[in-house]
């Protein structure tokens, strides 16, 4: 799994835009989840951001093994 966060806002027409920066990282078709937080202060969110840096710093790309094995049908 990867992850991805920005800032944004919903339009009045409930539109998200995503920046082109996070659009490009997913593939076309790909399926994703979409969490949404409002409400957040901003000392609040700088403590979630570290939580996930911190938390990101620990995944190493040898790990995404496991995920190729989850997703593998020839696996099971």
């Amino acid at each position: 799994m990867k992850t991805a966060d920005f800032r944004g806002e919903i339009t009045k027409s409930g539109q998200i835009a995503v920046p082109p920066e996070i659009a490009s990282q997913v593939p076309p078709g790909e399926r994703i989840v979409v969490v949404l937080a409002w409400g957040v202060g901003d000392e609040e969110s700088e403590w979630s951001e570290a939580g996930r840096r911190r938390f990101e710093s620990a995944y190493a790309p040898d790990d995404s093994v496991y995920e190729q094995l989850m997703h593998d049908p020839s696996a099971g």
